[in-house]
C-alpha cells in the first residue's frame, strides 16, 4: 500500500526511514515562535511561549504522583466495513536511539502503536509525512505548512500551524475513520520554567470550524507565560471532543482515553478534574469511500503577548505587565496586536486559508522550478525556517529583531548583533519592510551622536545605545546594508531618514584612536569583530568591509548632493584598496599584519570589549595573523550583492578564493584537531575557519580558528560563484547540506552559536549570485547575468520569474511578476546588452511582459 504526495505541492528533498531522526520542520509565523513537525509525523519543540524550548513536548512524563505518559499527539481510528477497528498514533515507528526504557525514553508514549513505514518530503515551509502499514486499512499523508508569502510579512506572520491529514483508501470497501488531536493545556510553562495553574479548556464552534480553546484562570495575565491556545478542525467531519482527560492514577488517564477513542473513533467528554493542565482532545470522524481519499484539516494557533526584553533573567509576573506604567523589560509581540487571542487567529485564518495556501505554494513551486542547482534551492529555502524560529521576533511597534541563534531554552547572543546579521540576505530579498526596520534601529537609535553604533541593541528601544561597544565589521556592514536596502526599495525618503546616522557611523572610523584615525582607507586600530575578539592592525576581513562601506557611502552621498563627502570616500577607497593589494596579499591570499597597541589609553572609547579580547596589548592574543581566513573577502561578497563592483584587484580575489578551497576545504575531518565547538566532525566535508599553510600561526589564534560554521562557508561559496568558480562554490554548499541530512542533523536547523543561526541565511545570496540578478529601484533597473533559463527573482516587495531564451541574433525575455508589482525603466543582460524603455514598464501581480533584445556580437 502506498500513498502519493500532494500533486500541487512541490517537493525539493525527500528523506527515507533511515533519515528521519533529527528532522524538525518549524511551523509558525515570522516573529511568533513555532512548533515543529518531526520526521516521523510527531509534533515536537513547542516553542510558542516567547522563548526556545528544544525537546519540549506538553504532557510528557510525570504530573505529581500520577504517571500520565504523553498526552500530546494525533491518532487515527479506522474501521473497514465488516472488519475490526484499528487505532494507531499518526506517527512512524520510533528510532531505536529514541528509546532506552520507560524512564530513559526520549519519546513520549513509546507504547502507542505506530505506522511501520514512514517517509518525509519537504520544500519549506511545506512538509509532507507519508505513513503506511499493512495492518491499517488507510494510508495517511500529513500535509503541514504555514503561510509564507514574500513581500507580505503580516500574512507570513500568522501564529498558526496547518495540519491536513489525507486519508487514502485503496481497498474495495469503505472505511470509517477518525482523526484525533490531543494537547495538554500547558499555559504557565514555556518548557523550562513556570507551571500551569487552574487552566481551563472549552469547546467552541464558529463559522467553518470547531475546536478546543485553552486559557488559564490562575496564571497571571502579566506573566510572559500567560496566553491562549486553540486546536480547531475545519467543518465537514463529525466532531466530538474532550475538554479534560480522566485523572486516574498511574497510566490510566491514557488508557481511559485510548479505550474511548479506539472503540468507535468518537469521544465522550470527562468531567473536569483537579488537574491544573487539562488535556483537550478533538476527534473528527469521516467516511472514506473505497478507492478514494478524504482530507481533514486541523489548525493549531497560539497567542502569548508578554514578551520581555533580552535580559536572560526571567521577569516576575508583576514585572511583565503591558498595562499602565509598563516596566522597562516589557516589549510585547506584534502578532498579538493583530489578533485578540488564539481563537481569533483560527476564526480569521480559516476563510483566508485557500488563498494563503495558493500563494504560499505558488511561491515555493516557482522557486523550485527555477533553473538553480537543487542544492542551492535547498540551502536557500530551508534556512528560511530561521525567520519563524525563536531566533526572530517583532515588538509591538512592528520592528523586527533577532538573536544570533537559540540555545535549547533561551536566546543566544542578544541584540540583533550587527556583525552576525551582516551576512544574511534572506530578509531584505523577501521581506524588505522587516529589513528596513533593522536599518532604522541601527542608524536612528543604536548610533550615538559621535557615530558609535552599539553592535548589540538593548531593548526597549530607548536603551538602544547602552551596550556602548562598536564592532568594526558590524558597523561597516550596516553602511553597506543601508545602501542595499535603499537600492532594493528605490525610496529616497528611506535613504534620507538614515543618512545622518550612516554618515556619522562612517566618520566614526576617523576619530582619534579609532579604526582609521590616519584616514588612509586602511583599518589599523582596535577592531572588535565577529570572532568575538579584537584584531590589531590591518587585515582583509575588516578591510574589505571598510572598503565596501566607503563605496556604498560614496554612492549615497553623491545621490544626495554631498559631492565633497562622496569624493572623500572615493579617495579613501582608492588608497585603501591599493594599499591592501600591495601589502596584505601574499601571492595566495590576504594576511593580517598584527600591530600591537600597548597603550590602552590611545584606543578610542567603545572599541574594546574588555571581557573577550587580548589582555596584553603589547603582544595581543586571539589574532588572525598569517592565516588563510574563510571569509577574508566578506566585504567583496557584499559588494557583489550590492552591485558596487570590485574592492580589490579581481585577479587577487580569484586567487584568494582558490586558496581557500586549496587550504581550508577538507573532504573529511577525520584527524582534524578542534579545541572549540564542533559543528562538523568525522567523515564530513567542510571549510575550516582558518588554516596556516605558511606557518606562523599565533600561539593563541582567534578562538574559532579550528571550527566550521555554515554561514561562513556560504559566504566563501557565494564569493566563488560570483567569480565564475561555480563548481567549487557548489561543492562547498553540497558539503554543508550533506551534514544536515535528517539523520545527523535537522535540515531546518543550521547551528552555529545556537540553533537556527541567523548567519546561515547567507545561503540566500547564492540565488542572485547564480542568476546574476540585481535590482535597483533607484535607477529603475533589473539585471540578469545568467544565460538561457528560468530564473527566480525577488526584491523584498515583489517576486517572480524571468525566462531568457536566445534565438539567433535575438534574446527573448519573459519577465513575470507573481507577487507585488514591478516598475522598471531598463532591463540588462550580462555582457552589456540592455534595453531602455520609452516609458516606465509596470508589471502587476500575475502578469508578465515579453520583449526581444538584440544581442551584441
Amino acid at each position: 500500500m502506498s500513498v502519493s504526495l500532494n500533486g500541487t505541492w512541490p517537493v525539493l528533498s525527500s528523506y527515507d526511514q533511515d533519515h528521519l531522526l533529527r528532522i524538525a520542520l518549524p511551523l509558525g509565523g515570522i516573529g511568533t515562535g513555532t512548533v515543529s513537525l518531526g520526521g516521523r509525523g510527531d509534533l515536537r519543540d513547542w516553542e510558542i511561549v516567547n522563548r526556545p524550548a528544544k525537546g519540549f513536548l506538553p504532557g510528557q512524563g510525570r504530573a505529581g504522583l500520577h504517571y500520565r505518559g504523553g498526552s500530546t499527539f494525533f491518532a487515527l481510528y479506522a474501521a473497514r466495513d465488516g472488519g475490526d477497528p484499528v487505532a494507531v498514533a499518526l506517527e512512524g515507528a520510533l528510532d531505536s536511539s529514541e528509546y532506552e526504557g520507560a524512564r530513559g525514553s526520549a519519546a513520549a508514549n513509546a507504547g502507542l502503536p505506530r505506522f511501520r513505514d514512514c517517509s518525509f518530503h519537504a520544500a519549506y515551509p511545506l512538509g509532507q509525512v507519508v505513513l503506511s502499514d499493512p495492518d491499517v486499512p488507510l494510508d495517511v499523508r500529513i500535509e503541514a505548512f504555514n503561510p509564507f508569502i514574500p513581500g507580505d510579512s503580516d500574512f507570513s506572520g500568522i501564529p498558526v500551524a496547518v495540519l491536513r491529514f489525507v486519508l487514502t483508501n485503496s481497498g474495495d470497501r469503505p472505511v470509517s475513520a477518525s482523526i484525533c488531536g490531543n494537547l495538554e493545556n500547558f499555559i504557565g510553562t514555556d518548557g523550562s520554567g513556570g507551571r500551569p495553574d487552574n487552566n481551563v479548556n472549552e469547546f467552541r464552534t464558529a463559522a467553518g470550524l470547531s475546536g478546543v480553546f485553552m486559557r488559564s484562570d490562575g496564571v497571571s495575565k502579566h506573566s510572559e507565560r500567560w496566553g491562549t491556545i486553540a486546536l480547531a478542525v475545519m467543518n465537514g467531519p463529525t466532531v466530538t471532543y474532550r475538554t479534560s482527560w480522566d485523572e486516574s492514577y498511574w497510566g490510566d488517564a491514557l488508557l481511559d482515553f485510548w479505550d474511548d477513542f479506539a472503540d468507535d473513533g468518537e469521544l465522550a467528554d470527562c468531567a473536569p478534574g483537579p488537574n491544573d493542565a487539562p488535556v483537550g482532545s478533538l476527534a473528527a470522524k469521516v467516511p472514506v469511500p473505497a478507492n478514494d481519499s478524504v482530507a481533514v484539516t486541523f489548525l493549531l494557533a497560539w497567542h502569548f503577548p508578554n514578551r520581555q526584553t533580552w535580559d536572560l533573567a526571567r521577569c516576575e509576573d508583576e514585572d511583565c505587565s503591558p498595562e499602565g506604567d509598563a516596566p522597562s523589560n516589557y516589549i510585547g509581540n506584534y502578532y498579538t496586536t493583530v489578533y485578540r487571542d488564539a481563537w481569533n487567529v483560527v476564526e480569521r485564518t480559516v476563510p483566508l486559508l485557500p488563498e494563503l495556501e495558493r500563494k504560499t505554494v505558488g511561491f515555493v513551486r516557482e522557486f523550485c522550478k527555477s533553473d538553480l542547482p537543487e542544492v542551492v534551492k535547498e540551502a536557500a529555502l530551508f534556512n528560511l525556517s530561521t525567520l519563524r524560529s525563536q531566533t526572530c521576533f517583532r515588538t509591538t511597534d512592528g520592528r523586527f529583531y533577532g538573536w544570533e541563534g537559540c540555545d535549547d531554552y533561551e536566546g543566544c547572543c542578544m541584540g540583533s548583533c550587527t556583525h552576525v546579521w551582516n551576512y544574511e540576505q534572506a530578509t531584505p530579498y523577501l521581506f524588505a519592510d522587516l529589513a528596513q526596520t533593522m536599518r532604522d534601529v541601527e542608524f536612528n537609535h543604536a548610533t550615538d551622536a559621535d557615530g558609535l553604533m552599539s553592535f548589540r541593541v538593548i531593548l526597549p528601544l530607548d536603551r538602544a545605545q547602552e551596550w556602548g561597544i562598536a564592532a568594526a565589521d558590524g558597523q561597516m556592514g550596516c553602511v553597506m546594508k543601508a545602501y542595499r536596502d535603499w537600492q532594493l526599495s528605490g525610496d529616497d525618503e528611506f535613504l534620507k531618514s538614515m543618512w545622518p546616522g550612516v554618515r556619522r557611523s562612517l566618520e566614526f572610523c576617523w576619530v582619534e584612536g579609532g579604526w582609521d584615525s590616519d584616514r588612509d582607507g586602511v583599518m589599523e586600530g582596535c577592531q572588535h569583530n565577529t570572532m568575538d575578539v579584537e584584531y590589531y592592525g590591518p587585515n582583509p576581513q575588516m578591510g574589505t568591509w571598510y572598503l565596501g562601506a566607503l563605496r556604498a557611502a560614496e554612492e549615497m552621498a553623491r545621490h544626495l548632493g554631498e559631492d565633497e563627502f562622496a569624493a572623500n570616500c572615493r579617495s579613501l577607497f582608492e588608497g585603501g584598496s591599493a594599499w591592501t593589494d600591495d601589502n596584505l596579499f601574499n601571492g595566495d591570499y590576504y594576511e593580517h599584519h598584527i600591530q600591537p597597541q600597548p597603550d590602552a589609553s590611545r584606543i578610542a572609547k567603545g572599541l574594546r570589549h574588555g571581557r573577550m579580547g587580548a589582555l596584553d596589548l603589547s603582544d595581543p592574543d586571539f589574532q588572525l595573523g598569517a592565516g588563510c581566513l574563510v571569509d577574508q573577502l566578506v566585504g567583496q561578497y557584499m559588494a557583489h550583492i550590492c552591485g558596487l563592483g570590485y574592492l580589490l584587484k579581481p585577479e587577487n580575489v580569484v586567487k584568494t578564493l582558490e586558496s581557500i578551497m586549496k587550504f581550508n576545504y577538507r573532504e573529511s575531518l577525520r584527524g582534524h584537531f578542534n579545541h572549540m565547538r564542533s559543528y562538523a566532525l568525522n567523515d564530513e566535508a567542510a571549510v575550516l575557519m582558518a588554516t596556516y599553510p605558511r606557518g606562523n600561526r599565533p600561539k593563541r589564534p582567534f578562538p574559532y580558528a579550528n571550527e566550521v560554521m555554515t554561514g561562513f562557508e556560504y559566504t566563501a561559496a557565494v564569493g566563488m560563484i560570483y567569480e565564475g568558480m561555480t563548481n567549487e562554490g557548489l561543492k562547498v554548499i553540497e558539503s554543508v547540506r550533506r551534514r544536515y541530512d535528517g539523520r545527523r542533523r535537522s535540515p531546518f536547523d543550521e547551528a552555529e552559536c545556537g540553533h537556527q543561526y541567523a548567519r546561515a541565511m547567507a545561503s540566500w545570496a547564492a540565488v542572485p549570485a547564480l542568476s546574476g540578478f540585481r535590482y535597483s529601484g533607484v535607477d529603475g533597473l533589473i539585471e540578469f547575468a545568467a544565460g538561457d533559463g528560468s530564473w527566480f527573482w525577488s526584491n523584498g516587495s515583489a517576486w517572480g520569474t524571468c525566462r531568457i531564451s536566445s534565438k539567433e541574433s535575438e534574446t527573448e525575455v519573459e519577465l513575470g511578476v507573481s507577487g507585488g508589482s514591478l516598475e522598471i525603466r531598463r532591463f540588462s543582460l550580462g555582457g552589456g546588452d540592455a534595453l531602455e524603455f520609452d516609458a516606465p514598464l509596470v508589471i502587476g501581480e500575475g502578469a508578465a511582459s515579453v520583449f526581444q533584445m538584440k544581442r551584441s556580437a
